[in-house]
């Protein structure tokens, strides 16, 4: 399993920070994405199309680039900056975990409520599955929740 340190101060915390869309709330929920979604282990999705660590499909890359990029021209340029030449479009969320943390960042960044405070574990599930995961999303929101409090809020709080 990727070490949550890492994935944090390597690629997360950087990637949110260089889009300008950083604060605690965003960083402890890809934090918690990724751990809920792909365990910070897998790439692909068993028996789905969902990719990379933060298990976004491809559908959802794509409308997150027509739909709301396309009308954020220096957002689209900060996240253009970190693809890579190859491959192209939604195949990077499984080969470039920068590239896939901002989108990871730019689907929550589509919800119109505000991110929930970083010790509310409770309310981190919540958000995760209404605007990520979604209601018809196989993902459970009380495992998110208990992933949360034993993983993600000790780094928190360690940090602070």
């Amino acid at each position: 399993m990727l070490s949550l340190t890492d994935l944090r101060d390597v690629i997360v915390r950087p990637v949110l920070e260089r889009l300008g869309l950083h604060s605690p709330s965003a960083e402890c929920l890809l934090l918690g994405t990724a751990l809920a979604e792909s365990g910070c282990t897998s790439l692909r999705q068993n028996g789905g199309p969902a990719l990379g660590l933060f298990q976004m499909e491809p559908a959802t890359h794509d409308d997150i680039a027509r739909a709301f990029l396309a009308f954020r021209p220096s957002l689209k340029s900060a996240v253009a900056a970190l693809a890579a030449p190859w491959p192209q479009g939604a195949a990077q969320l499984a080969t470039n975990p920068a590239y896939a943390a901002a989108f990871c960042r730019l689907s929550y960044l589509r919800a119109p409520p505000p991110l929930p405070e970083p010790e509310a574990a409770d309310g981190m599930a919540r958000y995760w599955k209404a605007f990520y995961n979604t209601p018809l999303g196989r993902g459970d929101p009380a495992r998110f929740m208990a992933l949360y409090a034993d993983r993600i809020l000790p780094l928190y709080v360690k940090e602070s």
